[in-house]
């Protein structure tokens, strides 16, 4: 099971997000949409979405940074194993709390407004769902995490995500020993990975950057 999970299951997950999301974008691109239902609630919906889209940034940049920069960096500009484990401790508790506040406002919305329900699918309730699983096992983890502060764990991950970013085999081996718990939060970030082409999740690969730097929109009044 650990062979499957933690070896096989990643590079699953990893071609269903980018070969689903270009067939996708390919064969149904009207469907690429994040379904706005801003016009039913619009400020529950507004200071929801600031907190979770700038929370889970911060933990997705944190994740990314962390565990895929090389090992020997952090030894070169002298960040030690246990002094990184507790920035990534401290950050990505502060980031969490305000995803998770953020998405319980969300989901709550979703769930509660019946007109909102109305125009729900299955599949926009579950990923909030399991969003909000992956992100409450995220922040459990990092009780478990206050019980080996030497960082060494950390090292594990890092050498797990390394080995399957490079194709190495072996990647199982490093997390065999680790908590339930961080089992389960890759297990479902892994799951996350492969319905996102499903789901409205693929939105995301079409965030509207360029309205920081677009020219202003000059509108004038209609004359009587």
């Amino acid at each position: 099971m650990n062979f499957f999970l933690f070896q096989i299951f990643p590079y699953i997950a990893i071609a269903s997000f980018i070969g689903g999301s270009i067939l996708r974008f390919d064969r149904d691109p009207y469907s690429w949409r994040s379904k706005s239902s801003q016009l039913l609630r619009r400020k529950q919906l507004i200071l929801g979405s600031v907190l979770f889209h700038l929370g889970i940034l911060i933990v997705l940049a944190g994740h990314a940074v962390g565990l895929l920069t090389p090992i020997f960096i952090f030894d070169a500009i002298g960040i030690s194993h246990g002094a990184k484990q507790i920035l990534a401790m401290t950050a990505g508790g502060i980031a969490g709390f305000f995803c998770l506040i953020g998405l319980l406002m969300l989901l709550h919305r979703r769930l509660f407004d019946p007109r909102i329900r109305a125009t729900s699918s299955f599949s926009d309730i579950a990923v909030l769902v399991l969003l909000l699983a992956q992100l409450l096992l995220g922040l459990y983890s990092i009780t478990e995490s206050m019980k080996h502060l030497d960082g060494h764990v950390m090292v594990q991950f890092m050498e797990w995500a390394q080995h399957i970013a490079t194709f190495r085999n072996g990647a199982h081996e490093f997390i065999a020993d680790v908590a339930l718990v961080f089992k389960l939060h890759i297990t479902l970030g892994l799951l996350i990975l492969f319905v996102w082409p499903f789901t409205r999740l693929v939105h995301a690969f079409s965030a509207p950057f360029g309205f920081v730097w677009r020219p202003y929109q000059v509108v004038r009044k209609r004359e009587r």
